[in-house]
């Protein structure tokens, strides 16, 4: 370091320098205790320096991989290379280009690719053993989304390190083509999101000791398209080894993934549409990043079976059971797909009518207005035993998008590892995303997130009553045990059976939690099955 009072302080087997300057003329007795006290840790790239804020020790916005720009657009993460002196990681980094959203935030930075990490300002056990880990990986289609939402303080006062991750988004993050696929040894190309994350596994595995982790006891966990992240690294090979639990909210939407052989044909439609007619890689590496985020679409924007980071999709995997095998989480929320009808109510300024109940099931489902199917579909959830057309179609789309697909992998995971289903099912729970809309939006997707982290984004979390914050606490037990044991179990919380032959599940609800039955037969899962 430079000029300066050095210490040594001792976390775990590992000693930390914590370097209170000079310059900021704060005496060392009343430098223990400042908020901000400094700390550097030594990272396989070079020197980091962090700061301890409330109870948390933050080290923010550190670069796991090289910048993805110029000539390293659209390939693998590449190693960064090291620096000299001390980095500051007191500030976020960029987060990945995106266009403006309710779920992200505006960005057109392609240097995006840092991580961060939360440990315990203070370890109470001074024996050597090192905290478990666990990596976030954040939602938002795969498009939108960025790391520095997402304040874990709840669960790092229970004794974990989190870490929580920026990965490529969008056609960035997920191009195929085939001048893409020929710089590649192995044939493929897209994914390059998925790879991002892995290569922040990485990071984690060889440097989270330094830290007071353990690198061998991570949980992946993630939320939406972070969910479907985590069942992507439980089938992808290149994952194996690299986490030792997983933790999926609302991740099962997505059971097939498109064929290397489609995904390249969206990408050579996107290289058109974006003036690259040549379709040469040169060209499309030369295109502007407001041209990219103009002209991505659903083809360019999501995984594919690429033989390589992915060899099936994920439902194939899990029916072969080839897949990286730990102890898994599987959940989701009662009321999921009424987000998504609130977001059509603002972007008509209508609610849904009876009329147009049927093609909007037929829209949401994708099934054709002429047969009979989204009119069986509409008397399976007939429109008397509900408050309104809105509150029907959202449990149709809950149902058919997310619930059933979660029983489902629930089912085909409990075959060969520790398995655990929950529904979060808070009625109440307070809406952080859109305005009020003519129904109430429930248990709606990504409702729980504000009783596992403090969210910022887009705008504070607007506070739980007692009973909500008692779930809160909940949940944050059975999430930290579950990363410190495979187990969500501990004395402190309503005994979480796993999942078996009686597919019983945690209900998730205010004030006390309890086990339940019936999850599929409550969500029509016989109807989706078939």
């Amino acid at each position: 370091m430079q000029d300066g009072l050095r210490r040594a302080v001792r976390w775990g087997r590992r000693t930390i320098l914590v370097a209170v300057l000079a310059s900021t003329m704060i005496p060392a007795d009343a430098a223990a205790s400042a908020s901000h006290a400094r700390l550097v840790v030594d990272t396989d790239r070079g020197l980091i320096r962090g700061s301890v804020v409330g109870g948390m020790t933050e080290f923010l916005g550190v670069p796991y991989a090289a910048a993805p720009v110029g000539d390293l657009r659209w390939r693998p993460p590449q190693p960064h290379a090291r620096w000299g002196g001390v980095r500051d990681a007191t500030s976020f980094g960029a987060h990945c280009p995106q266009g403006p959203s309710p779920f992200g935030i505006a960005s057109t930075t392609e240097d995006c690719l840092f991580l961060n990490v939360f440990a315990p300002a203070r370890r109470d056990d001074e024996s050597g053993h090192h905290l478990p880990v666990m990596l976030w990986i954040h939602g938002g289609a795969l498009v939108v989304g960025e790391s520095n939402d997402y304040d874990p303080s709840l669960l790092v006062a229970r004794g974990v390190i989190v870490v929580t991750i920026n990965y490529r988004l969008g056609a960035l993050g997920f191009l195929a083509h085939p001048a893409l696929a020929a710089e590649s040894p192995q044939g493929s190309s897209g994914n390059f999101g998925l790879l991002d994350q892995q290569a922040a596994m990485r990071w984690v595995r060889r440097n989270i000791r330094e830290f007071g982790g353990d690198p061998g006891s991570v949980t992946i966990f993630g939320e939406s398209a972070g969910g479907l992240s985590v069942h992507e690294q439980l089938v992808s090979p290149l994952a194996h080894g690299l986490f030792a639990r997983a933790i999926d909210e609302s991740g099962a939407y997505m059971p097939r993934q498109q064929s290397l052989a489609g995904a390249e044909a969206a990408g050579s439609a996107f290289a058109n549409n974006a003036g690259c007619a040549d379709q040469t890689a040169a060209c499309l590496r030369g295109l502007p990043v407001t041209a990219i985020l103009a002209r991505q679409s659903g083809g360019t924007t999501s995984p594919n079976v690429d033989g390589f980071v992915l060899p099936s999709t994920i439902i194939a995997a899990l029916q072969s059971g080839d897949f990286n095998r730990v102890p898994v989480v599987e959940g989701t929320n009662h009321d999921e797909w009424r987000l998504f009808v609130a977001e059509g109510e603002l972007a008509t300024h209508t609610p849904l009518s009876a009329a147009a109940y049927i093609p909007a099931i037929a829209a949401t489902l994708r099934v054709p207005v002429a047969v009979a199917v989204a009119t069986a579909i509409a008397n399976a959830y007939p429109l008397n035993a509900f408050s309104s057309p809105s509150v029907a179609l959202g449990a149709v789309g809950t149902d058919a998008i997310f619930a059933c697909g979660a029983r489902t992998f629930t089912g085909l995971l409990a075959e060969h590892v520790r398995t655990f289903q929950y529904e979060f099912d808070d009625p109440s729970a307070p809406m952080r995303f859109i305005p009020p809309v003519s129904f109430p939006t429930g248990a709606y997707h990504a409702s729980e997130l504000q009783y596992l982290f403090n969210l910022t984004t887009p705008v504070p979390s607007p506070g739980l009553s007692a009973a909500q914050r008692h779930l809160s606490q909940t949940m944050v037990g059975y999430w930290t045990h579950f990363a410190r044991t495979g187990s969500p179990n501990s004395e402190s919380t309503p005994n979480w059976p796993r999942y078996d032959a009686a597919q019983r599940f945690q209900s998730l609800v205010p004030g006390t939690s309890v086990t339940a039955t019936g999850f599929g037969t409550e969500h029509h899962c016989a109807l989706f099955g078939s």
